[in-house]
């Protein structure tokens, strides 16, 4: 009698990656899942029971940090229970306190820091490849993904603990970067959103000058590319000649994210911005001047050391005159080892929080007027989901999870999401636009 043969079929083990902080980590965090996904079967901030868990910190402010040791922490009680086998640690926390968190969490499988993705791959058993550099698993819908140009970042801002953690400012070359362009063109991605700690460096240490105006000309003359976004814009030594390019070429969004952090000179003088109140107010005119239908997204602290209320009063008023089209605000928070560290944080906390209170009321009465000059006129709109009754789209004035959207009935409209339509807009309220194809 022959005997029968059996076939052992191997589960692969399933890793869960867990991203925490800014869509620079998430980068990070698809890259990493793209060296990966031949060898394990990978799921990504799911609830999903998984073999492994691997969690990309985030160790910018202190309500970040407090994120990443509690989401660190419940895997660990997760490990205890049976339900995990492994815990790993990556990203700007483990980077920023590697050594404390070694101490204090003792049963993490291992700890890695924003540049150790080999040495993450040979921990999994997996080696490096070099031909998939560019290649990722995307997280983001089909038709838009972030790219990030450089890493790090050279500046001094006195309360950014970012160069403490991401080091020294490295730009992709051009010819990495087109080529990442091409492969994400391929999978059917329409938008790219151009991300670095600060974008107006892009260049200055490998071609020995400023390169952004001639890099995102080169991403737009690639297929399939049908809009650029600019995140993370620098004021000091803003590359004017990008305005020219932005005015020039349709598929470079009218959008600038520009964080300017205040504007009263001392605050600024302290935070070591290298820019003044005056310089900041010219180049906001420039950018209105040279590209006329321009979004300017900036980002704003109150609370920093010393702020008086006359200091504070003097932001409002910029952003009263200036009507940002979208605003964020942080309350400050004194990182250790940064410059500003060194000084009293003696404004109170509920002081703090007020002001961010009193600065966003005024932002959403400014975003309401702008968003009601909006009706009745006509904007090319992509379509990101469906959700409910209602097609979610955005306009180029728009980024994903920060921006407005506009919300299109489903019922009367057949829709692709990822596809580009022109939506006349119906109604408005503060952060949203309601509309119809044209």
């Amino acid at each position: 009698m022959k005997q029968k043969k059996t076939t052992l079929t191997m589960t692969r083990q399933k890793i869960n990656i867990i991203t925490l902080g800014c869509s620079k980590n998430l980068v990070d965090s698809e890259v990493l899942m793209g060296q990966l996904r031949d060898h394990y079967n990978i799921i990504h901030d799911s609830d999903e029971k998984s073999d492994v868990a691997i969690i990309n910190t985030c160790g910018f402010i202190h309500d970040a940090k407090e994120e990443s040791v509690d989401t660190i922490l419940r895997a660990v009680e997760s490990k205890k229970a049976g339900d995990l086998k492994k815990v790993f640690v990556m990203g700007c926390l483990s980077q920023r306190y590697k050594k404390d968190l070694q101490e204090e969490i003792d049963l993490v499988d291992g700890f890695f820091g924003v540049n150790q993705l080999p040495e993450i791959l040979e921990t999994l058993h997996v080696d490096y490849k070099k031909e998939l550099v560019g290649e990722r698993k995307l997280t983001t819908p089909a038709h838009y993904a972030y790219l990030k140009i450089s890493e790090g970042c050279d500046r001094t801002c006195s309360f950014c603990a970012i160069p403490l953690i991401r080091c020294k400012h490295k730009s992709k070359t051009r010819e990495d970067i087109i080529a990442e362009v091409r492969y994400l063109a391929s999978k059917g991605v329409k938008e790219l959103l151009l991300i670095a700690q600060d974008l107006t460096y892009y260049g200055i240490d490998i071609y020995h000058k400023r390169e952004l105006s001639d890099l995102v000309q080169r991403i737009s003359e690639v297929e399939g590319i049908e809009w650029i976004r600019m995140h993370y814009v620098y004021p000091h030594a803003f590359p004017e000649e990008l305005l020219k390019v932005m005015a020039k070429n349709p598929k470079i969004a009218n959008y600038v994210d520009i964080p300017l952090q205040h504007i009263s000179n001392r605050i600024l003088r302290s935070m070591n911005r290298r820019i003044d109140s005056e310089g900041t107010i010219s180049l906001i005119e420039k950018i209105k001047t040279e590209v006329p239908d321009v979004a300017i997204r900036t980002t704003l602290i109150v609370g920093y050391p010393g702020e008086t209320e006359e200091e504070f009063q003097e932001l409002m008023d910029f952003v009263k005159k200036y009507r940002f089209d979208r605003l964020g605000v942080f309350t400050y928070s004194a990182e250790e080892h940064t410059q500003a560290y060194l000084l009293e944080d003696d404004i109170p906390e509920d002081v703090k929080q007020e002001r961010a209170d009193r600065l966003m009321m005024l932002q959403q009465e400014i975003s309401f007027e702008l968003n009601k000059e909006k009706e009745g006129k006509i904007f090319k709109t992509i379509i990101d989901r469906r959700e409910g009754g209602h097609y979610i789209g955005r306009t180029e004035f728009d980024s994903p999870e920060v921006d407005n959207e506009v919300l299109i009935p489903v019922d009367g409209n057949n829709l692709k999401v990822g596809e580009f339509y022109d939506i006349t807009i119906t109604k408005a309220d503060f952060f949203d636009l309601y509309g119809q194809p044209k």
